[in-house]
Order: C-alpha cells, then sequence, then structure tokens
C-alpha cells in the first residue's frame, strides 16, 4: 500500500487480534494483517491466526510473526460437530468460524482483541477506542434472521438499524464472557451449544456474532459506545493486484476496508 500513515497513537495499552482463517484465505491473509499493523491505531500484541492444522498457514504465521492457533485446541467441539447445510449450500464452518471468534476471550490475553476476518483489507486508519468509549463501524443493512435469533438467544429484541455486521469488530474480553454466562444461564446449555441449537438450520444466514456483541453492549452499557459508518467495498479478484494497484489511492478516499469475498466455498459440490 501507498498511503502514507503515521505510527499507530492509540494509547499505550495493547489489543490481541485474531484471525480465524482457512487455506483458501491465503490470497488474502498476507495483506489483512500487513493492514492491521499498519493501519490499527493501537499497539497490537499479538496476532493470533486460529486455523485446521495447515503446514501453509504455520509457515506465513512465521513470515509474519503471527501465532498459530490450531482451531482444534479452542472449543470442545469441532467443525464436524455441526450440521448446518442443505442440498445445495453447507455453512458449517461458517458457524465453527463464529464460535471461534467468540472464544477469544479465552485465547486471547489484552483486555480488548481485535476480531477480523480474513478476506477483509483495512484501506483507512482505524481506532477502536476512544475517551473510554468502544468504537464499532457499523453499515446500514443486515439480515433479519440474525435479529430472530438474538431475541432467541438472549430473550430480549435487537435493534435492526444501524447493523454491527462490519467483518471487524474490538471485543471485550471481561464482555464477552458475560455475554457466554447470560445465554448459558438462560439456556442450561454451554453458550456453544445453545447457539448450535437454537440456529435456524433453514437460513443461510443464521446467527451473526458480530450482532450478537454489538447488540448485547448496547443494551448493557450504551453510554460506552461510539457508531462509525463502516464503509466497507465488496470487490472479486485478486487482492494482490487490487492493493498494490494506484487504484487503492482513490479507494482510500472513500472506503475504509476492502473485501474480497468468495461465497462460492459454501456451494455443496455433488457428490460422482
Amino acid at each position: 500500500m501507498s498511503i502514507s500513515t503515521a505510527r499507530s497513537s492509540g494509547g499505550t495499552k495493547q489489543i490481541d487480534v485474531l484471525i480465524p482463517a482457512i487455506e483458501k484465505d491465503l490470497g488474502t491473509l498476507p495483506y489483512v494483517i500487513d493492514s492491521v499493523r499498519r493501519y490499527v491505531r493501537h499497539p497490537i500484541g499479538r496476532i493470533l491466526i486460529v486455523s485446521p492444522d495447515s503446514d501453509k498457514i504455520k509457515q506465513l504465521c512465521l513470515r509474519k510473526g503471527c501465532t498459530f492457533v490450531n482451531e482444534k485446541t479452542v472449543l470442545p467441539i469441532t467443525k464436524k460437530h455441526i450440521r448446518y447445510r442443505s442440498r445445495t449450500w453447507d455453512r458449517s464452518g461458517w458457524l465453527y468460524q463464529q464460535l471461534l471468534k467468540l472464544s477469544g476471550n479465552t485465547i486471547c490475553t489484552r483486555k480488548h482483541y481485535l476480531v477480523i476476518d480474513a478476506d477483509t483489507v483495512l484501506i483507512r486508519p482505524h481506532r477502536f477506542l476512544k475517551r473510554g468509549k468502544t468504537v464499532f463501524y457499523c453499515r446500514n443493512w443486515s439480515q433479519g434472521e440474525y435479529f430472530n435469533m438474538y431475541r432467541r438467544l438472549l430473550g430480549r429484541k435487537a435493534s435492526a438499524s444501524p447493523s454491527f455486521v462490519a467483518h471487524y469488530m474490538l471485543f471485550d474480553r471481561s464482555k464477552v464472557a458475560r455475554l457466554k454466562k447470560t445465554i448459558e444461564a438462560r439456556h442450561g446449555l454451554p453458550w456453544y451449544r445453545a447457539i448450535i441449537r437454537l440456529t435456524n438450520k433453514a437460513k443461510q444466514f443464521g446467527f451473526s456474532e458480530y450482532e450478537t456483541y454489538g447488540n448485547f453492549f448496547r443494551s448493557q452499557y450504551p453510554g460506552r459506545m461510539i457508531r462509525k459508518p463502516t464503509l466497507n467495498k465488496s470487490l472479486s479478484g485478486s487482492a494482490a493486484a487490487v492493493v498494490s494497484s494506484p487504484k487503492i489511492e482513490r479507494l482510500a478516499r472513500k472506503y475504509r476496508s476492502l473485501s474480497f469475498h468468495k461465497r462460492k466455498i459454501y456451494v455443496r459440490r455433488p457428490k460422482n
């Protein structure tokens, strides 16, 4: 990236960064890591890459100075314990990654940890803590089922606007722990089993970790939140080609981040 920026200046307290990933993310993951180091305005402790056992991802972690975490060590369950699919799509891994993100309070060590999706590259400076408040980047649309799920999970209505689904979010470990305890007390199940059980398996978009935590935070700590527009742009094609091209300057004038989505990974291939 050629946009010049000042060094991180978001205070002295370090934050950790958690990025769930699979090998299919290797086309974007190096740029995600670089963008976090360049544009997050807080000192960064560890960057944890949570992944299946993968030599390629381990090698990337070594090159980039990140901590590799085998996803099987994070939760008592794995992707194979989740059945969230139809004849045409399979969202089991998608839901599993959301549970991994919510597990950051047990594998990170700093008070706050930033989660960012492995296909989303920051292209402008971001500050997530200001004057004792957490900054949430929001968009103006969401999936209705996310709010239905929130009501089932927590027994209260979530606001439908704006949406907290912005591809990255700063989590407070103690508040994540409180969210989990609230879910467990209400349903008498481990928090992750309650989420799996209550997710409407007939819907492709049945649960959002960002929507759930954001709305829980807003309901419990309404005066400690700052909301800003996410200004995210979805693109297809190569992250390498876009990030290294002159048009990154133009994109950064209008957007804060770029997401290189590959939705086709959720399509089930017919068996031979």
